[in-house]
């Protein structure tokens, strides 16, 4: 384990907690996961207290994927209450997303942490550019392409999602409602993705990521404890802030917002790779 002081383990716990009130506000202004902020967060926050850029992304997405499990259990049967999971989709795309989850996994676990940043940072690029450029209510098609387009759909959302550290929603409710997909039903379906990504996502961190020197205090492989026990209530009790808040600011500013915000961290987790 690497020596951090515990004046930096204090100052990690406190913005631990601002990563998990920053995730909670923006999934419940935008609906979107926590991992698409957290990840980004977690990446210029760790080095201000020490932590080695060898383990700096694994870690960020490891700890990422590990609270999904928790804010995406909640998500998932919250939606599954209101009927907007499409049982049969997930049932079709619970191979191959998990295919991809293991495939992604072992990739991300032999992939040096600067490869994986600009994996993360073109993805959040592409990300924002579909959230500017594209208008509601279009897509491609009337429904989802049949077998094997549609597997490998899934294993595409598994197997990347899990080398950003994301959740089911990033990708899956953008390619979903590509295809026509009702976005009640999209957004519900992917809360359940997020889980099918997540629990092995994280278990394959922590193989990966066990015993690694570089590893600060309290960490389990690739999954930072501090910060799953303190991202995890601060995102859940500032999360209906987010949702009060969306309701006084025009969606399409807050979608913009967002954009900015992902294109300026995709493109700077670029910049400091290439330079």
């Amino acid at each position: 384990m690497a020596d951090i002081s515990f004046i930096s383990l204090a100052l990690l716990a406190v913005a631990l907690l601002a990563t998990g009130v920053i995730a909670g506000i923006t999934a419940g202004l935008l609906g979107v996961g926590g991992g698409i902020v957290i990840v980004p967060v977690l990446y210029y926050i760790f080095p201000l207290v020490g932590i080695q850029d060898s383990v700096l992304m694994h870690l960020a997405v490891g700890t990422s994927l590990a609270t999904i499990i928790a804010t995406g259990a909640s998500s998932a049967r919250a939606h599954y209450k209101r009927g907007s999971i499409d049982m049969d989709l997930l049932k079709r795309w619970l191979l191959p997303i998990a295919i991809g989850v293991i495939c992604g996994s072992a990739l991300a676990g032999n992939l040096s942490g600067g490869m994986l940043t600009l994996i993360f940072g073109v993805v959040a690029l592409l990300v924002a550019a579909n959230m500017v450029l594209r208008k509601e209510g279009s897509g491609i098609a009337d429904q989802l392409p049949g077998s094997p387009l549609r597997e490998v759909l899934g294993f595409i959302i598994g197997g990347v999602s899990v080398m950003m550290g994301i959740g089911g929603g990033t990708l899956g409710v953008p390619i979903l409602t590509l295809f026509s997909f009702p976005i009640r039903k999209a957004v519900g379906t992917a809360a359940a993705i997020g889980l099918i990504i997540a629990i092995p996502g994280t278990l394959m961190s922590i193989w990966y990521g066990y015993g690694n020197p570089d590893l600060p205090p309290f960490s389990l492989g690739y999954v930072n404890l501090v910060g799953f026990f303190l991202i995890i209530p601060a995102s859940v009790y500032s999360a209906p802030l987010g949702a009060k808040l969306a309701h006084t600011i025009p969606p399409e500013k807050l979608r913009l917002v967002f954009a900015v915000f992902l294109a300026f961290t995709g493109a700077r987790m670029i910049y400091k790779v290439l330079m």
